[in-house]
């Protein structure tokens, strides 16, 4: 998440964003020398193991920056790196963005401090603001600095793994100041195309599988939510008075949680891995928040395979739209016929 080190236009943001990163890079430590350790504990020596060849596979296959990045690791001692404040008016989809040096701008702002992240949210919520509060896995700094593997990044399987190194360095490969949904959807793609090439790579049939039911359950989740977004904008965009229009709001969410449930207890055959979501509030940041990274996926992976799965024509391809205005950038990719 950039704007973890992008800095606001307050000293205080400034001076958390710095302190927070520069802490993190201090404690680095060589990740083959850490393999070589003997005092290295065996399931973290696995880990880093199998990170060092995710990293030299998405050099060598995925055609991501082969610089000092994920070659170093670091044990934060705590549950997120990062936590990332969003917001967006009460009656309206459209998330607040803060401006950055350097990354542009973005809809959210990152806190390495969990008190000056609740304190941030309370002041926007105090403003009238729908606020949501997400902890971050991991962050880029889109290679001005040599990014560590953090031990947030091991907590779940070696495919959970891959998909992190792969998005983080898809983010060093290419980056639109300003449009993070082009971002966000862009690193998602190489992810998921680079996840499955290496799962294929290994032999690991069982985990591909796994693998595309996850993936096909995070493709029905983003349809509820865009189901829900579809029906807010009309609520949003009617004459109705404030006190109807949030009546409205309520009973779409309440729509939404009842769509999912029947979903959850038929379709996925009881599996609850999205409880969480729903169980906590669901407000306009949170659905603005969720879609930033899902909206375009599908018409990246469409250009990939126009690019018959060739990742530097596939770049080449995404940086000729990349250099386009908004909002033709969006048409172009949605509307791409070939690779050239």
């Amino acid at each position: 998440m950039a704007s973890a080190v992008a800095g606001c236009t307050t000293v205080s943001y400034y001076a958390q964003s710095i302190e927070g990163h520069v802490e993190i890079m201090a404690k680095r430590r060589n990740v083959g020398r850490l393999i070589r350790d003997p005092a290295t504990p065996a399931p973290l020596r696995a880990k880093l193991e199998t990170a060092a060849a995710i990293r030299r596979f998405a050099s060598e296959k995925l055609a991501l920056p082969d610089n000092s990045s994920y070659r170093s690791y670091v044990d934060i001692g705590r549950d997120d790196v990062t936590l990332a404040v969003f917001a967006a008016p009460r009656f309206s989809l459209a998330p607040v963005t803060w401006c950055f040096p350097v990354f542009g701008c973005v809809p959210y702002k990152g806190y390495f401090s969990r008190k000056d992240a609740i304190e941030s949210a309370a002041e926007l919520r105090a403003k009238g603001l729908d606020v949501y509060v997400s902890g971050v896995t991991a962050y880029s700094t889109l290679g001005w600095f040599s990014d560590p593997l953090l031990s947030t990044m091991m907590r779940e399987d070696d495919t959970y793994l891959a998909t992190l190194i792969f998005h983080e360095l898809a983010h060093q490969k290419l980056y639109v100041n300003g449009d993070s949904a082009f971002n966000e959807a862009f690193a998602v793609s190489v992810e998921t195309s680079g996840t499955r090439k290496w799962l294929r790579a290994t032999g690991d049939s069982a985990g591909l599988r796994r693998y595309e039911t996850n993936r096909n359950r995070s493709a029905d989740f983003l349809r509820l939510i865009g189901q829900t977004r579809e029906e807010l904008r009309q609520v949003y965009g009617s004459p109705r008075t404030p006190e109807k229009m949030a009546a409205a709001k309520d009973a779409a969410i309440e729509r939404l949680r009842a769509r999912y449930r029947k979903m959850r207890d038929g379709r996925w055959g009881g599996y609850k891995g999205y409880d969480g979501w729903f169980d906590s509030p669901i407000n306009n940041a949170k659905l603005a928040a969720t879609s930033v990274y899902g909206e375009q996926v599908p018409a990246f992976l469409r250009l990939y395979d126009l690019c018959g799965g060739d990742y530097p024509r596939f770049y080449d391809a995404v940086r000729r739209i990349a250099a386009l205005p908004q909002p033709a950038r969006s048409e172009a990719l949605k509307t791409a016929r070939s690779c050239g």
